[in-house]
């Protein structure tokens, strides 16, 4: 019984912690995205203007429209996509957001696979 009655403060104060939303601050702007293939760091940068996005990865540049579901979620569609696979829209949620990144989740439209990663604003 002491070991619930010890437990229950810190559920309380577990439970009242938010995660930062501040995701209008990430609406405009410059980023870096940095992820890993077959052990090789890669980079892709992009810029936001509401609703456009423009892509540039491995010295080729793409753009993208977006529409906003709700302030952290939109989707993405390539405005020239080359094959099947980049026709598919995919889908955007942005978890928690700090003074100069963001935490999101991002994976096919209508698909249950979903992938993690983290969004630094450079400008």
């Amino acid at each position: 019984m002491k070991k619930i009655l010890f437990l229950f403060p810190i559920l309380a104060l577990v439970s009242c912690y938010n995660a930062e939303h501040n995701c209008k601050d990430f609406k405009n702007g410059k980023f870096k995205f940095e992820f890993e293939v077959n052990g090789v760091k890669k980079t892709t940068f992009f810029e936001r203007k509401d609703s456009i996005e423009i892509e540039t990865f491995e010295g080729k540049t793409d753009t993208a429209t977006i529409r906003w579901v709700s302030d952290c979620e939109y989707v993405l569609q390539k405005k020239h996509p080359k094959n099947m696979a980049e026709e598919k829209a995919i889908s955007m949620k942005i978890l928690t957001t700090s003074k100069d990144s963001y935490t999101f989740e991002f994976g096919m439209v209508g698909s249950e696979e979903k992938q993690r990663g983290k969004v630094f604003k450079v400008e």
